[in-house]
């Protein structure tokens, strides 16, 4: 299973599947990262964490805890 966290820079997913539960799940959801969603990194911090990502038009950041939940291909 290929994560939201293993996508490279510079590379696009599609996002196929949301695991956890609740409030993060909840959460994930409300920013716009849902299933069939496009999902492009455009770069990761300097330290490693959060992701800056491009998703349905605007830039988001993301920690690469809930990355994690997040399955692509």
């Amino acid at each position: 299973m290929k994560t939201l966290k293993d996508v490279r820079i510079g590379q696009s997913a599609i996002i196929r599947k949301l695991h956890g539960e609740g409030a993060v799940k909840r959460r994930i959801m409300d920013m716009g990262l849902t299933k069939g969603t496009e999902v492009y990194v455009r770069k990761v911090a300097p330290l490693g964490d959060p992701l800056e990502l491009t998703v349905r038009g605007y830039e988001l950041s993301l920690r690469k805890e809930d990355a994690q939940w997040i399955e692509v291909e």
